[in-house]
């Protein structure tokens, strides 16, 4: 990845530390939690797609797995088998469109996505708040429910890492001031994340 985007270099500790803490949240059983706005909403929805499923490797159940579907759906078993995939927890915050809208228009929008790390966090978990500017307010909340519930905070944002940096474990700061140059950054940022976790947790030596 920073072969082919040399100016992500900058960012390559964070990238790294992110990585090393996804591990040791999924190792544990611990889940992402991924919220963003307007383009970072896809994003988030992105990243949960490829962790959720195979990214770039095989994820054939385990052999426990696969013993417990023989046994309990003799019938069934072996089209789950063959089409089931191990994955790793993730919840794209802003894919709940009815919680969303019902919050926004009785509550606050800048809470909806704090409302939801209320709810679906727990102690171990990760957050990953998606935000160009780094100072939006929804994100920020989130973050600091996330802080007060033991969630290790990710961000993912521009150049200056805004405000939400104060509040993140780990600021990978896109190295642009632009939004769409940052969107554009941030994609190989999360695919790498992605293809680091998957290798580390499918891959044939682990």
């Amino acid at each position: 990845m920073l072969e082919r985007y040399p100016t992500l270099c900058a960012c390559k500790a964070e990238i790294e530390a992110a990585i090393e803490a996804l591990l040791a949240c999924f190792s544990s059983g611990g889940k992402l939690l991924v919220c963003g706005n307007g383009g970072s909403a896809s994003d988030s929805e992105h990243i949960v797609g490829e962790l959720m499923k195979t990214f770039m490797l095989d994820r054939p159940l385990d052999a426990d797995m696969q013993k417990k579907l023989r046994s309990a759906y003799p019938e069934h078993a072996e089209a789950m088998i063959a089409h089931l995939q191990r994955a790793v927890p993730a919840i794209s915050l802003v894919s709940e469109t009815a919680l969303m809208t019902a919050y926004t228009n009785d509550n606050s929008a800048e809470m909806a996505f704090a409302q939801q790390v209320l709810s679906y966090g727990r102690e171990g978990d990760i957050l990953l708040g998606i935000s160009t500017s780094g100072n939006s307010a929804n994100i920020l909340n989130a973050a600091r429910i996330a802080r007060i519930q033991g969630i290790t905070t990710i961000a993912l944002t521009g150049q200056s890492g805004g405000k939400v940096k104060a509040l993140s474990d780990i600021c990978i700061c896109a190295p642009s001031n632009i939004t769409y140059q940052i969107q554009e950054y941030h994609l190989p940022i999360y695919h790498c994340l992605c293809a680091c976790v998957e290798n580390e947790l499918f891959g044939v030596d682990a």
